[in-house]
Parts: C-alpha cells; structure tokens; sequence
C-alpha cells in the first residue's frame, strides 16, 4: 500500500520539491519486525511483529508519478537478515514510476552492494543518533561504521542523515562523523515516546546545529521543541 505522509514522523517528504508536485509517500513490500532490534523504534508502539517476510502482493501497487516515496519506512531493507532477492524485486518495481526514491538504513554497509541497481533519482540516508554507543541502539552497526559507509556511498549518489532520536553525543566527533557523511541535509528530532533515553542539553544541541549550518542544510523537527525550551 502506498500510503501518504502525515504527521510528524516523515514530514520531511512533503519539504522536498518533485517535478510538478510536492507529495510524499512511504511504501513497505518488506514487513514483520526489524532485525535491528531498536527499542525506540516507532513500530513498537503496533504491539509484537510477526517475523519479517516478503509481501509480493505489494508488487502491483501502482506508486505514481512525480511523488517522493521512502521505501522501506517500517522495517530496515537492508538489515543482513534481508534477502537479496526481495531488495532487487524491490528496486525493479520502483524503476517503473517516474519518482524521487528515499532508501533509509541503519546498515549502509550493506546498501554498498545494491548502490549500483538503485533506480534513478534515489537518496540514500542512515540514521545517526549519536557518535557514542548506547544499549537502546540494539543490535545495529556501530555510528562509526554507519559514516563509515555513508562516506562512501557520498561519491556516487545523494545522501542525507537523520538525528532521531537525538541522544547524548560528544559535539566535535559527532560533527565530524556527520560531516564524512557529506548530507545535502540533516533532520533532527527527538524521542517523543517517553523510553528514558541519555540526552544531549540545549546548549549542546545547539552548538551541534550551528556547526551542521557550516556545512549543510539542517531541518528540526517540531518534537525537538521540549529539548530546545529546556532551562
């Protein structure tokens, strides 16, 4: 199913302009519970997920033209459980419609290896939360290795890198790992489902955003307004 952006969870699709339209779109042909393991993770609050699968019946859904679809929203594609055959299946059907595509990982060690069958007019991101290692974080590859192969992946396609939820973080190696990421753009936002998470104060996230400014382009999040009013 191709289902429209609302709320705030993926604002950012609707901020990104497409040829003769300004929509966006999340699109899931992979389901069940990510691998990742994340306890933060927005579909948690959906209750237990079955094992993940792939739903072939997603492969006649129709994704438009001119919109702006991030593939892959409720479970990491490309997680090392993820069959090589349902990512391909996933980029061929995608070629099919003229539009701007957001592939997301928290293993872009992985997407490494697809890069080169991506369809046209496709960003890659990877969220990172922090530059530290925090138990919440489950079972994903390390900040460091995430920039790591974001640098990499920089010199051939677009890339963008999402702050969410924001933890606490030293601000000279964060920004430097940011940086190696070369992002055309940064989201930022916060934990807005009370897990108790480490985070970083005001003037900390503060001096992170102005050093991001030097660099490139920062969009916050309204859920960071309960860190940024913080005394």
């Amino acid at each position: 199913m191709l289902n429209k952006v609302k709320g705030n969870m993926y604002s950012f699709l609707n901020d990104y302009p497409t040829k003769g339209s300004n929509r966006g779109y999340t699109w899931n042909a992979i389901k069940g519970k990510c691998p990742h393991g994340c306890n933060y993770c927005f579909m948690n609050r959906f209750g237990e997920q079955k094992p993940i699968r792939f739903d072939k019946q997603e492969l006649k859904i129709d994704l438009g033209k001119d919109n702006f679809v991030f593939i892959g929203s409720s479970c990491d594609m490309f997680a090392d459980e993820i069959v090589a055959d349902w990512i391909i299946n996933i980029f061929n059907h995608c070629k099919q419609f003229q539009n701007k595509y957001l592939f997301q990982t928290k293993n872009p060690e992985k997407l490494c290896q697809f890069w080169h069958c991506l369809p046209p007019n496709s960003i890659i991101g990877t969220t990172i939360e922090t530059n530290r290692v925090f138990t919440e974080m489950g079972h994903t590859p390390l900040p460091l290795n995430r920039a790591k192969y974001m640098a990499q992946l920089s010199t051939q396609m677009a890339t963008m890198i999402i702050i969410e939820p924001i933890m606490d973080f030293d601000t000279e190696p964060f920004l430097d790992l940011i940086h190696w990421c070369h992002p055309q753009w940064v989201n930022i936002g916060a934990d807005s489902q009370k897990h108790n998470l480490k985070e970083p104060s005001k003037e900390k996230i503060n001096n992170l955003i102005e050093g991001l400014n030097k660099f490139t382009e920062v969009k916050i999040k309204k859920n960071m307004g309960r860190l940024l009013k913080r005394n």
